[in-house]
């Protein structure tokens, strides 16, 4: 049985930057063959014209689809579930698919449309995404134009035109596994600090919050988290009852008064640490999820010689979960640890490696 592909599903308001994010991904997907899923609607279908701009081979235009109609859970049997078999029939099947979907309809019943039987087998949910505009949520608005927002919910007459803005994005952070907090640039340092520490605060448990520049993340950041969300409805649920179980569509302008530049992942940064051998593999694994809880690692991975072991330790950690397992033989490379650590930027490097050294 070959391994299930993961999908990553995006969601936010309009102008968060979600086709921003998604384009800076696709733009440095490191040799990732990724398919996208585009949840569009009406005549705002200028994210998939963007989109398709992105062209290498990493994402050719074969990868990206549209789903047709706004409403997700309205449109599983016969929009949702066809496209992903339309997907998952291909000789060249993606590595990872991504779908992006609007913030004005529910994330939860996309979530669980990936128990259906036809899907549930090959493919399941890495993660759910919501990227918001910190600047926006800073002020207590959820959008930085609410006007536009509610324009692009008047035209689809699926979606329930009653619930307050605030209310879906509280529903947004209740499903979110990450949340993005993206226009970071534009929001002093404590001010986003606060914005971060709130979001945080509000939403699940172990959900990590990132904070980002015109959705400049590290893909290893964004992709790969493992976390399985269909099997996990329970503690995702919506907070508030809608009128309508409905799920929609998406856009994003991408954000036109500020100017685009280009940059590294200044917000972020990685370190390789490497050591002898460790003694105990279960005891290591659970002083690494100590040491990432204390320092708030978003990524930490790598492989350890155990003594004793003639096979490598591959660890990989999301926020605290760390997943280990044997590999392969040392044979004749060298028996070390080597571990990359990923982070937001600032970083103790030197106690994190004492503490990893331990």
């Amino acid at each position: 049985m070959p391994a299930k592909i993961p999908a990553t599903v995006i969601t936010g308001f309009l102008g968060a930057g979600k086709t921003t994010l998604i384009r800076h991904m696709l733009q440095n997907a490191n040799g990732k063959r990724i398919a996208l899923i585009i949840n569009e609607f009406g005549d705002l279908g200028v994210d998939g014209d963007i989109l398709k701009g992105c062209g290498d081979e990493t994402c050719t235009e074969d990868d990206i689809m549209e789903l047709s109609n706004g409403c997700i859970c309205c449109t599983v049997a016969d929009d949702f579930v066809p496209t992903m078999e339309k997907l998952l029939a291909r000789e060249n099947r993606p590595d990872h698919i991504v779908i992006e979907t609007s913030g004005l309809a529910l994330p939860q019943p996309l979530i669980r449309a990936f128990n259906w039987p036809e899907i549930s087998t090959q493919v399941t949910v890495d993660g759910v995404v919501t990227v918001v505009d910190g600047k926006a949520v800073s002020e207590g608005r959820f959008a930085h134009n609410v006007a536009a927002v509610d324009a692009q919910r008047a035209m689809d007459e699926n979606l329930d035109h009653e619930t307050p803005l605030s209310e879906l994005f509280e529903d947004q952070i209740a499903c979110a596994d990450m949340i993005v907090v993206n226009k970071s640039d534009l929001l002093g340092a404590e001010e986003s600090e606060a914005l971060a520490a709130k979001l945080k605060a509000s939403s699940r448990k172990g959900v990590q919050v990132v904070k980002s520049t015109m959705g400049a993340l590290p893909v290893d950041v964004l992709l790969g988290q493992g976390i399985g969300a269909e099997g996990d409805m329970e503690s995702r649920h919506e907070v508030h009852h809608h009128h309508h179980d409905h799920d929609d569509d998406h856009h994003d302008d991408h954000h036109s008064d500020h100017h685009h530049h280009e940059h590294d992942h200044d917000a972020f940064e990685s370190f390789v640490f490497e050591r002898g051998e460790i003694t105990d593999a279960s005891a290591y694994a659970e002083q690494l999820a100590d040491v990432i809880r204390a320092h708030d690692i978003l990524r930490l991975k790598g492989f350890a010689a155990v003594t004793g072991k003639p096979m490598r330790l591959t660890l990989q950690a999301v926020g605290p979960r760390v997943d280990t397992y044997f590999d392969k033989p040392f044979g004749s490379d060298a028996r070390i640890t080597r571990l990359v650590v990923i982070g937001q930027t600032g970083l103790d490097r030197a106690a994190i490696e004492k503490a990893l050294m331990a």
